[in-house]
């Protein structure tokens, strides 16, 4: 229990440490497509890379994530046996071509039209015809016993869109994409990767409403992975009342800063102030007009303390490209040790 994946942008893989690559468990590398119908995803470049990383750390799993915000093709090759074969079998021959050890399936938006992605009511059981024939897929590829994960949205539509108790049969386990709980779509300001609900939050989604949600889906929780986020979201004209805290803003919450941006120009400094939201177990910043919401390091243990009390597979981040720090990784690293002590 209490194991650690970091989802890494392509372009970082050369980037990650000696010391993060012992640090985790898992690495979900950021992404593969869909193009007509087959899964994609053409770097040579990294195949050194990811073999010197397998020297280095025997144990570790590198696995392909294919899809994340905005990435189109799901539903179309969801639809048909012949169209999931399809995306199937090229999967697994990108796997062999890298020496990965499985896929991820970030399909962020099932049954819905998103982000300028297709959707279907059929994606709902369509879903699980996906999951099922690339678990076959792998199972037939019989080098070794690959893994099959998926990256899930953290709040009640992607349980109502999927069948999660039947998809989590042929999953190693389910990453619960508990950050951009709030943002994009509100001009409330709020916490986006909170731990629990604040009761007086409009939209209350977090880490913990998410796994409650999961499990009265059917998932056991020991397949449970929550999310982290190294990256901030924002909000601008922000009234200065209650720190900026549950305002109506004059904009979305867009993408912040990284977290070692944060770090170097934002966290008590220029005008910022760092806020901790008790009932949520999550930090803000305010300046008076601008609130950040963002994970930081009592966050992220209150979010590691979590994982072992409840008994869940992990935690997970989005991503290591946003921590030019180096020191987040190996800090939920130790608090997910000391948890399991």
């Amino acid at each position: 229990m209490g194991k650690l994946i970091g989802y890494v942008g392509t372009r970082d893989l050369k980037e990650v440490t000696e010391e993060d690559i012992n640090n985790l468990d898992v690495i979900n590398i950021a992404f593969g497509t869909i193009e007509q119908g087959r899964a994609e995803w053409h770097h040579p470049e990294c195949k050194s890379v990811i073999s010197q990383i397998k020297i280095q750390n025997p144990q570790i799993k590198i696995l392909l994530s294919i899809g994340g915000w905005s990435a189109a093709g799901f539903s179309e090759a969801a639809m048909t046996v012949e169209s999931r074969k399809r995306l199937a079998v090229s999967a697994v021959d990108i796997i062999r071509e890298y020496d990965f050890d499985g896929i991820d399936i970030d399909w962020e938006y099932p049954c819905l039209r998103v982000a300028g992605i297709d959707g279907s009511e059929k994606d709902r059981e369509n879903f699980t015809f996906l999951i099922e024939a690339l678990r076959k897929a792998l199972e037939d590829a019989a080098e070794k016993k690959y893994m099959l994960t998926i990256a899930a949205g953290g709040d009640e539509y992607f349980t109502s869109c999927t069948e999660m108790d039947k998809v989590q049969h042929y999953l190693d386990y389910v990453q619960l994409m508990t950050y951009d709980l709030k943002g994009g779509f509100q001009t409330f300001t709020g916490h986006h990767t909170s731990l629990y609900s604040n009761k007086r939050d409009l939209f209350p989604a977090s880490a913990n409403k998410a796994v409650e949600s999961f499990i009265q889906a059917g998932v056991p929780k020991q397949k449970l992975v929550i999310g982290g986020a190294f990256y901030s979201r924002e909000w601008r004209a922000v009234p200065d009342i209650e720190h900026g805290l549950h305002q109506m803003a004059g904009t979305t919450g867009g993408y912040g800063p990284a977290y070692h941006i944060l770090e170097q120009d934002y966290i008590n400094k220029n005008g910022y102030v760092r806020y901790w939201d008790d009932e949520a177990m999550a930090p803000y910043l305010f300046n008076g007009e601008t609130f950040i919401s963002y994970d930081d390091k009592e966050s992220l243990k209150r979010k590691a303390e979590y994982v072992m009390e409840k008994g869940l597979y992990g935690m997970m981040y989005w991503e290591y490209g946003c921590d030019k720090t180096h020191t987040l990784t190996g800090w939920i690293r130790m608090q997910l040790d000391i948890g399991k002590a």
